[in-house]
């Protein structure tokens, strides 16, 4: 097994799990990405990662995330090394407590029941090096330094991430996702990246809390968010603002940031395109 955290690259794309057709892949691949995020807590035979994996020639595959209460630990621990073992060194398995609105019959506290949830993975043999997890607190964030690769938060900004990273110390992976739009009218683009953000993110506790804590109020957060909000969560411009937007998440101290495209179409390849071209990942 290759125990060594994958190299991510410096930029990846997040993108919901389901929908994904193998050309979309090889066509995102060769813009030059370096890892592919699949969000909608893809279930526990990862059957949609392989898929991922099947598709692509160097891509590293990761979860953003499995959910810890959908996804038995001991069955993800087999698919791991089911994929391990067909497309070694490529998956990273991304962890994390999801929403305690989504997930209301199971749900406590969070924190111990990630601990046991790594704890039975350590016994079926995942390295805590081919791992991350979902963190925006603290306390959540010194447990991604302790028992995994690092962190993968989302829907942050370049505050949290410089704090994350103050926190986190050197040598631990901080991953982020941003959002973007490309579009220079800021209402139109504000119109597109508002209902993807406060639909349902800006009811969720988690993440609230999290916006509460860079310093936004109450009522920045009410009534589908501020434009201020709107604007710290949802990166939008030309490519090339779009692209400086992005890199600030790596000049605060993050390793990999992960993009997630809200198209004005539908069609999220040809924004990615644009955007790759501006971060210099394509001529």
């Amino acid at each position: 097994m290759t125990t060594q955290t994958p190299d991510l690259g410096r930029f990846g794309v997040w993108r919901h799990a389901y929908g994904l057709t193998p050309d979309f892949v090889r066509e995102l691949e060769s813009y030059g990405y370096g890892t592919f995020w699949l969000g909608g807590s893809p279930p526990a035979d990862l059957k949609i990662a392989e898929q991922v994996l099947d598709a692509s020639t160097t891509l590293v595959v990761a979860t953003g995330i499995t959910n810890i209460w959908n996804a038995p630990a001991a069955e993800v621990a087999e698919s791991f090394h089911r994929l391990e073992a067909k497309h070694p060194g490529r998956f990273l398995l991304g962890v994390g407590v999801g929403h305690p609105e989504a997930s209301k019959d199971v749900y406590r506290k969070p924190y111990q029941a990630v601990v046991e949830y790594l704890d039975v993975l350590d016994d079926a043999g995942v390295p805590a090096s081919r791992r991350v997890l979902a963190a925006l607190g603290p306390k959540m964030l010194r447990l991604a330094a302790d028992r995994a690769a690092g962190a993968h938060p989302y829907l942050t900004t370049p505050q949290h991430t410089r704090e994350a990273r103050e926190l986190l110390g050197t040598g631990t992976l901080l991953a982020p996702e941003q959002k973007f739009v490309i579009g220079t009218d800021p209402a139109a683009a504000r119109e597109i990246g508002r209902p993807p953000v406060a639909n349902p993110y800006l009811k969720l506790r988690n993440y609230t809390s999290n916006l509460t804590r860079l310093g936004f109020t109450d009522d920045d957060i009410a009534n589908d968010g501020s434009d201020a909000v709107i604007d710290a969560l949802v990166a939008h411009g030309d490519a090339d603002t779009v692209a400086a937007k992005v890199t600030e998440h790596l000049d605060a101290g993050a390793d990999h940031v992960c993009v997630q495209s809200l198209p004005p179409t539908g069609d999220a390849l040809p924004p990615l395109a644009e955007l790759a071209t501006a971060l210099g990942l394509r001529g």
